[in-house]
């Protein structure tokens, strides 16, 4: 019965893996952005739109980093195969924890041209008809690869402290605290890529109200990769950010995505 259990699991993980995911996000999701002091912290992983999406089963073949920040220091997470919630640990020191979460690179292919446009449009990049044709590539039946990079902002106890860069690829460091800041004055991030602020990237900001309701705006990031995001009182919000660029050269796939998540909650007044 386990046995089926779990095969069942791995095949549902699989199954929304190699679909075509287009614009669709991938995050992680505290059951609880702030608990008490002792209190476990458990986080279930996320694919899908709008802020609502399948949970993903702990599967350690799909995981290249899973880990826990606080002050500065980085434990890794091990889970066991399967587990849903993915992530569920005792944090015994109080304040800011940044749940971590990179996956392999996994790969989709593009049937149709439209496909491909239509996630590139979504994602602000509206040159890439003209990239596309430059590297003379097919337009249709190209493959992407893309690789996700999640962080998830948890408050323990008083939840003080601060993101950080914590060295991935592309991510979103939150430059200030939300659990301890003022929201009237929005939240400030910075995009990063490779280590260094990336231009004018665009943020797509999902708002999840008390209610469920949720919506969706886009918001681009100034000279030095920062932006503040409008925040409110009481709700939750997923931040994405994702790079678009050329395969390297002699692969077999013709575009590579790297998809910068970041979720965090706003405390109701």
């Amino acid at each position: 019965m386990q046995y089926r259990l779990f095969c069942s699991l791995l095949s549902a993980g699989l199954a929304v893996a190699a679909a075509p995911a287009l614009s669709h996000e991938f995050w992680i999701e505290p059951e609880k952005y702030q608990v008490e002091s002792g209190e476990p912290v458990t986080a279930r992983l996320r694919n899908g739109e709008l802020f609502k999406g399948a949970e993903q089963p702990y599967l350690d073949h799909r995981i290249a980093r899973f880990e826990v920040m606080q002050a500065g220091s980085a434990a890794p997470y091990a889970g066991r195969m399967g587990d849903m919630p993915a992530f569920t640990s005792g944090i015994a020191q109080d304040g800011l924890a940044v749940i971590i979460h990179q996956t392999r690179p996994q790969r989709l292919v593009y049937e149709t041209w439209e496909d491909f446009q239509t996630f590139a449009d979504h994602k602000g990049f509206g040159d890439i008809p003209a990239r596309h044709r430059a590297l003379g590539l097919p337009e249709a039946g190209f493959a992407e690869q893309y690789t996700r990079f999640a962080k998830a902002l948890v408050a323990v106890g008083q939840g003080a402290g601060s993101d950080l860069p914590v060295g991935l690829e592309t991510e979103i460091v939150a430059l200030d605290n939300p659990y301890t800041g003022n929201p009237a004055q929005g939240l400030p991030v910075q995009v990063l890529y490779q280590g260094r602020p990336r231009p004018h990237a665009q943020i797509e900001i999902f708002a999840k109200a008390p209610d469920a309701g949720v919506t969706v705006t886009t918001l681009p990031a100034e000279a030095q990769g920062k932006a503040v995001i409008p925040v409110l009182p009481g709700h939750r919000y997923l931040l994405d950010a994702v790079v678009l660029r050329p395969a390297p050269v002699g692969q077999d796939y013709a575009w590579e995505s790297l998809w910068a998540d970041l979720t965090f909650a706003v405390p109701p007044r």
